[in-house]
């Protein structure tokens, strides 16, 4: 099958911020090269990701270790158009280009798919929800696939429930070497990148509505403060919001957040977590962005349907004017799509070196062990947890103790002298 990608001629460039990416990306490319032989020779790979130049070099360590990989973007906004070229000038079939339509976006999908993958890698578990949805994949049963994301986990977590599951998965995004550094180190520098070349604002001295206080959440909290920001929490758990309370923040709810916010981010992975009534009583001039991988968190058709075609501008790239019917202006990122990725170019190298390792290892461990596998979600296996972990402290030229024996056994006895 023929890639349909926006400009081959794009290629040169999308070769340059490859390179850049994989120099800064160790903990990625010694776990390729740290792999023996070619484990995934001749398999079909099918990848739903951000086609971003750090996810090119996953993809061609997979391309590496034997795979045959079709690739198609997670989103319709996030796609790099000359890692996309180059991609595909490299021998990848690739599906992508930034701009699609819902209905291209659906289509790319489905021409990954058409591949007849052996192993699904996604971000967003769309991938995985189609081959059990559609009926032109009724007969598709993979070997197995791997999930990104917090929210395609929990897509993931309903299909396993209903007993419809027809192929083990790993939930990448649970591995300790994602959450703790992906989600909060990652999410929390790029969601801020996307909202300062989205508005060319200052951020201290704001007040920053930080909507979730899962590890997204925890992410953009702690580095909205660190930019000088008065940063405030909205939970619906109490056990997340009392932390946001001992961890220094500011917690209330929505409603009141509303009337006093200057910016506000959304990492819930919910619906409508900014409702149209709350949009109503916002002060003017406030920004509003969504840091979740879907574009349900804010009520974006609402807050199109009251301003109207005639109260609706586009103002900067990525940043758009709304103003409703009480002559208020809401100024909204990247049509409330993930606006690192939209406003920006997503999660520095380094800390999608650890996301990507643990992808890419997951996938060869899929080949090797899906005989053994049930049809459920599994974690990401520790000792690949471990090697991610340490093979980035290498990377960074840490080195750590190791408990000598005496410690050992004493961790061993139940019997403290």
């Amino acid at each position: 099958m023929t890639s349909r990608i926006a400009d081959p001629s794009l290629s040169p460039l999308g070769e340059k911020s490859h390179e850049w990416a994989r120099a800064h990306m160790p903990t990625l490319t010694q776990s390729i090269t740290g792999i023996q032989g070619r484990p995934l020779e001749g398999r079909r790979i099918a990848a739903c990701l951000h086609v971003t130049k750090e996810t090119s070099v996953l993809i061609r360590g997979l391309k590496t270790l034997g795979a045959e990989v079709a690739l198609a973007a997670a989103n319709p906004l996030s796609t790099q158009d000359e890692i996309a070229a180059f991609l595909a000038s490299d021998g990848i079939q690739v599906y992508a280009w930034r701009g699609e339509s819902p209905e291209d976006y659906q289509e790319c999908i489905r021409r990954i798919l058409a591949s007849r993958p052996e192993i699904i890698i996604d971000d967003g578990s769309d991938a995985h929800v189609t081959v059990h949805a559609a009926e032109e994949f009724h007969d598709l049963n993979p070997l197995g696939g791997t999930e990104e994301t917090t929210t395609g986990v929990t897509r993931l977590r309903a299909l396993e429930q209903s007993g419809k599951l027809r192929y083990p998965l790993i939930a990448v995004n649970n591995a300790s070497t994602k959450f703790l550094f992906d989600n909060r180190y990652g999410t929390g520098q790029s969601t801020f990148d996307g909202l300062l070349r989205a508005t060319s604002l200052l951020i201290a001295g704001k007040r920053v509505i930080v909507c979730g206080y899962g590890w997204v959440g925890r992410g953009i909290a702690l580095r909205g403060r660190g930019l000088g920001a008065l940063v405030y929490v909205t939970e619906v758990d109490p056990l997340r919001a009392l932390e946001a309370r001992m961890d220094g923040f500011e917690v209330t709810t929505m409603e009141k957040a509303a009337r006093i916010g200057d910016i506000f981010v959304t990492a819930t992975g919910q619906i409508n977590v900014i409702a149209l009534r709350h949009l109503e009583q916002m002060r003017d001039g406030v920004i509003v962005a969504n840091a979740g991988h879907f574009d349900v968190e804010i009520d974006v058709r609402g807050l199109e349907a009251q301003a109207g075609a005639a109260g609706r501008k586009l103002v900067r790239p990525n940043l758009e004017e709304f103003t409703l019917k009480n002559g208020r202006r809401i100024y909204l990122v990247g049509r409330g799509r993930i606006a690192n990725l939209v406003a920006a170019e997503g999660h520095p190298p380094e800390v999608m070196a650890l996301s990507f390792s643990n992808q890419l290892l997951s996938a060869v461990y899929l080949a090797r062990n899906y005989r053994t596998l049930e049809r459920k979600i599994y974690g990401v296996p520790l000792e690949i947890d471990r090697q991610v972990a340490s093979n980035t402290l290498e990377a960074l030229e840490i080195e750590i103790d190791a408990p000598t024996e005496e410690q050992q056994q004493y961790a061993r006895s139940w019997a403290k002298e």
